[in-house]
């Protein structure tokens, strides 16, 4: 039986393991910062969805270098040991009445960064509906917890729901645009929402 191409190691999971980072995914991150300059050093950062780690370690080493704060929040903990001192990491759900309180007591946040993906099944309208709601979900922690001037990063499948996220990103964001990565694979239907300057006052 041949190989999944997603089985195989290619250049950026061989790079990930060769700088210490548990994902490929890191070099997502990499590309959109050098796009949009989404944090800078000193930065309060609240990375949603963030198991096993590769975006809060980035983050951490290289846009923060170990000035600022980053909370991280996943179902999951993080594959990071040891984990920097700018990290402060919760498992538990972003989005639910526990967790709340924490990201008010930590924030408000110069940037919200996702890189979150839901349970997948395989079958696509009911993963980009999934996927879909995530982000929704994470554009309203931006609407509640950025600062005014912050920026925002989420992922999400594509599946005819991009529109209407990027209508509610324009309306709280100065600048907004869905980004494909280099990084991400071929034949992957995975893209970025970014939304640069938080607006002040603006609701979705």
């Amino acid at each position: 039986m041949a190989k999944s191409r997603r089985n195989t190691a290619d250049s950026y999971t061989l790079r990930a393991r060769k700088e210490g980072y548990p994902a490929r995914s890191v070099y997502k991150l990499e590309e959109i910062q050098k796009q949009f300059a989404i944090i800078k050093k000193g930065d309060t950062v609240l990375d949603v969805g963030a198991a096993p780690g590769s975006w809060t370690l980035f983050t951490n080493n290289v846009l923060l270098k170990g000035v600022g704060k980053i909370v991280a929040v996943d179902l999951n903990p993080l594959s990071i040991n040891p984990i920097p001192h700018t990290v402060i990491s919760y498992v538990g759900d972003a989005f639910g009445n526990e967790i709340r309180p924490k990201l008010i007591e930590h924030g408000p946040y110069d940037a919200i960064i996702s890189d979150a993906a839901p349970l997948t099944t395989g079958n696509r309208g009911v993963d980009t509906a999934r996927s879909e709601h995530l982000a929704e979900q994470v554009i309203l922690l931006g609407a509640e917890h950025l600062k005014t001037g912050g920026n925002l990063v989420v992922k999400l499948f594509q599946g005819g729901g991009e529109q209407e996220l990027m209508k509610q990103l324009r309306t709280l964001f100065t600048r907004a645009k869905i980004v494909k990565p280099k990084a991400c694979r071929d034949d992957s239907f995975e893209v970025y929402l970014v939304g640069v300057g938080r607006k002040e006052g603006e609701q979705v």
